[in-house]
């Protein structure tokens, strides 16, 4: 007897292991594999060309897990489910749930529609620890601060569910669709094939980055986490973004046999994007409006040449320099420096912070509309728990202190390769000799200070001031 079809969407959860809606649809019978991309409901929030490129690479490698039967659409999930639905007398279809408001809001009516056919609709919990309506305070609302939201209402929580393997019994079918390539994800100008080599992409190299880390970085992670120059990260933000590895394969893998500080920190990062969500599911106008709203009065500039100069890392403040050139070579940008340039964007430059947002949500492969509207909302000040804004990263200081010997800095800003330590994090200090023997000339080989990091710290302060008055 022939077993009836399931459809399985995939969305966020770009694996076969431990993939409960795939389990269940697999218990079901027949397994059709969707995946659509939907830039129609999306809007505004549809992802940037960096993570796009991602996107592509990553449905190439499930597509070869699934021996080529993972059926790809473009166009409006709303009308394309139902479609599919009907032409293959679907009864079942299985998807992990998203959390970005626009999809709750689509989803909740694709539910609604399927239902109408009499078709039955299963939801799971396939990218989260715990449910962003998990984690409450006593009074029933969400927690405003990190340390009581991971302590209280997650730790002290049930523990996340433990993974599951691949399903027992995975039979395929495959269909008619559109095709990978007509989802036009990679761009015209190939400027996406010089991040290639930084990035085994799909699940085997989400558990291979995986285990790297584990090998490698979580035994000296509190310390080691803030320079970017050493491999103490795990750098699996874009494959927890896109699903290649669930939270709860890391969260077990990470505990298993170790314990102690690093362990500790370890865990609290992914405390901080379960954070991100439950501020993105409570707040849904996160990533354009201020959580505080004090700051909606505040004196953002508008300056497209600053901004560019941002953009371009030609700031003249080497620190910022080399994260901006790190992001816009390989999709990616070390936590610590992501801080520093997100500082001197909104408080030395005083450029709002959706310009900031708007930039990194382009060039990230690992973009997240949770995780990048609520760290630009912190570092801007506006945010829940947010870092107070009288807090500015002074971006010579941070250079020094983080990046001691250089490495990282010299490396992604190599005209400034021959500067002695003492003067590479402000150049513009160095005597004449020291500059003509490093072949170095400001304004010729390397940018003039943009702005001067005293001044533009006090005009923040300022800037401050006035909207507390």
């Amino acid at each position: 007897m022939t077993r009836p079809i399931a459809i399985h969407w995939f969305r966020q959860d770009l694996r076969i292991a431990d993939n409960p809606a795939l389990t269940a649809a697999a218990d079901a019978g027949r397994v059709l594999p969707v995946f659509i991309l939907d830039d129609v409901n999306a809007g505004d929030c549809r992802p940037g060309a960096a993570s796009r490129w991602w996107l592509h690479h990553s449905l190439t490698q499930l597509d070869n897990s699934l021996r080529g039967k993972l059926a790809c659409f473009a166009g409006d999930a709303k009308d394309i489910l139902p479609a599919l639905v009907r032409e293959h007398d679907v009864k079942l279809v299985c998807w992990n749930r998203c959390y970005e408001p626009w999809r709750i809001e689509r989803d909740r009516e694709i539910k609604s529609a399927l239902r109408d056919l009499g078709v039955e609709v299963q939801s799971f919990n396939g990218s989260l620890l715990w449910e962003p309506w998990e984690p409450l305070k006593a009074d029933g609302t969400p927690y405003k601060v990190f340390t009581p939201f991971y302590k209280r209402g997650c730790l002290a929580a049930p523990p996340p569910r433990e993974p599951i393997g691949e399903p027992a019994h995975l039979e395929v079918t495959r269909i008619e669709h559109d095709g990978l390539d007509a989802l036009g994800l990679i761009p015209q100008i190939r400027w996406d094939k010089k991040m290639a080599p930084y990035w085994e992409i799909g699940e085997a190299g989400a558990h291979a980055r995986l285990e790297d880390f584990l090998t490698q970085g979580i035994q000296r992670y509190k310390e080691g986490r803030d320079l970017p120059a050493k491999r103490y990260v795990s750098r699996l933000s874009p494959h927890l973004h896109f699903g290649e590895i669930s939270p709860n394969q890391v969260w077990y893998a990470a505990k298993d046999g170790r314990s102690g500080t690093n362990l500790d920190h370890f865990l609290s990062e992914l405390g901080w994007r379960e954070f991100s969500y439950s501020q993105l599911y409570h707040f849904p106008e996160l990533p354009w409006k201020n959580w505080q709203q004090k700051f909606d009065d505040f004196p953002w500039r508008k300056d497209a040449a600053a901004l560019k100069r941002w953009q371009q890392g030609k700031t003249g403040y080497p620190i910022v320099d080399a994260g901006m050139r790190e992001l816009w070579e390989t999709g990616y940008m070390h936590n610590r420096v992501r801080m520093i340039v997100g500082s001197f964007l909104v408080k030395n430059l005083l450029l709002h912070w959706r310009d900031g947002e708007r930039w990194f949500r382009d060039c990230l492969v690992d973009f997240d509309l949770a995780s990048n509207s609520a760290s630009w909302q912190w570092v801007a000040g506006c945010g829940a728990d947010a870092a107070p804004y009288f807090r500015v990263f002074n971006p010579i200081t941070q250079g020094e202190k983080f990046d001691k010997a250089g490495e990282y800095t010299r490396h992604w800003v190599p005209e400034l390769e021959a500067l002695p330590d003492k003067y590479l994090f402000k150049p513009w200090e160095a005597p004449p000799l020291v500059m003509q023997e490093a072949g170095i000339e400001l304004g010729r080989d390397y940018p003039e200070p943009i702005v001067d990091v005293k001044a533009s710290r006090q005009n923040a302060l300022d800037a401050f001031a006035s909207i507390k008055r």
